[in-house]
């Protein structure tokens, strides 16, 4: 780092449409151009929109929600060839910072339809609603959903490297396999390549066009590369260790969060925001024989809010769901169930179900396993820190409920 500090290894303009930024690109592809090359052992900033690339407005109707286009997401900034990376390597990130774009200081958290990916929870949940977050230093705090004040664990939502050619045909077919084998359910299990709202930083037309059919949507993580990972406690000061498949790496990052709860969910659970992280990076030679790796690897960081022994409640989930139905050992019910029985209790105080629903998808709850041995229940738990809310809320707290207003919601 000379006089002139930190460098900038790539900006983005708030005021330009994603689509018209070179140094950005919406699918998971090795011929995707990259827009930029970081030297080994250097700290570099980056600079990311938010994930829908500014759908999203900062207002009080969930139309955007409603109408967000989806086959344009998730914009990320990159890639970035890291000098001396190459296949079988490992990448180290070292993550010293992440915040707000100073031009944006605020963020968003949404319930989608389910037909636009919903959630965890989205069969209870139809309707379009969302809650803006307003950012004061380390804190958030939102006018749709009042009484709640927390600090945020910034992070990013994706991390990760191109896949080589071979790699993305394997991420494909099995994915192409599980569409064609879940036919008989009511929803979607994949997202497919998609050759609609392609954006590839500078790719031709053609290129463009071979992107779109072979892409692979950046929806989900995958075990070899990472990717939309959306781990909470991938922080400042975190450690990233991730698979090299490609020449120079080709390492791309986005959807920065200023917070989220363990598990985000709802589909856009944490608060999205537009930020710049900065990154030292450092290539491990043969790192991926050396560490015997097949998936990413990550040593968390020194910061995360402290709420103190005995302020949080912690609310039990089991492996029988609301109907009384058994389900052998399925922490999946069990987690439902934890959430609900926050929901039973934040309803005394005055919140509504999508204001809870937007809470514990982006606040800064523990989600744990707590059993997955005693047949035939799973036990889950889900940690409620009493401390984020501006009223008492404990086990022994005296309820009053209170006018708390509303969440946004799209239009009928």
């Amino acid at each position: 780092m000379g006089k002139e500090g930190i460098r900038y290894a790539a900006k983005v303009d708030l005021e330009k449409p994603p689509t018209e930024q070179t140094c950005l690109h919406n699918r998971w592809h090795p011929d995707i151009p990259s827009t930029a090359t970081i030297k080994n052992n250097e700290v570099v900033k980056i600079e990311c929109i938010d994930w829908t690339g500014g759908q999203i407005k900062n207002n009080d109707s969930a139309d955007d929600i409603k109408n967000v286009d989806l086959t344009r997401v998730h914009y990320l900034t990159g890639p970035f060839d890291i000098e001396t990376a190459e296949p079988g390597d490992v990448l180290v990130l070292e993550i010293q910072d992440v915040q707000p774009l100073q031009e944006q200081p605020w963020g968003f958290t949404g319930i989608f339809a389910k037909e636009n990916g919903g959630g965890f929870l989205d069969d209870l949940f139809p309707k379009p609603a969302k809650a803006i977050w307003d950012f004061e230093g380390i804190f958030c705090s939102s006018r749709h959903i009042p009484g709640v004040r927390f600090p945020g664990l910034i992070h990013p939502g994706i991390l990760g490297c191109a896949p080589s050619a071979s790699l993305l045909e394997t991420w494909n077919k099995r994915e192409s396999e599980l569409v064609s084998n879940c036919k008989h359910l009511d929803h979607e299990v994949a997202k497919l390549p998609e050759p609609r709202n392609v954006h590839a930083t500078t790719a031709s037309a053609d290129l463009k066009e071979k992107i779109g059919k072979e892409g692979a949507r950046t929806i989900p993580g995958r075990p070899e590369h990472g990717g939309n990972c959306d781990i909470k406690n991938l922080s400042r000061g975190s450690k990233v260790y991730l698979p090299v498949h490609v020449s120079g790496a080709k390492f791309s990052v986005g959807d920065l969060h200023f917070s989220q709860g363990d598990g985000e969910i709802s589909f856009c659970g944490a608060i999205e925001m537009a930020g710049v992280i900065t990154i030292k990076f450092s290539v491990m030679k043969d790192g991926m024989k050396n560490l015997d790796m097949k998936s990413p690897i990550f040593v968390p960081g020194p910061v995360e809010p402290q709420f103190g022994p005995g302020r949080y409640i912690y609310f039990e989930g089991f492996s029988v769901d609301e109907l009384g139905k058994q389900y052998y050992m399925d922490a999946t019910v069990a987690y439902r169930q934890s959430c609900l029985r926050v929901f039973e209790w934040l309803r005394r105080f005055g919140y509504n179900d999508y204001q809870i629903y937007l809470l514990l998808s982006c606040a800064p709850i523990q989600g744990h396993i707590a059993g997955i041995v005693d047949i035939p229940n799973a036990c889950t738990t889900l940690g409620l820190p009493i401390d984020i809310f501006d009223f008492d809320v404990s086990v022994e707290a005296k309820v009053e409920k209170r006018d708390l207003g509303s969440c946004a919601f799209a239009s009928e």
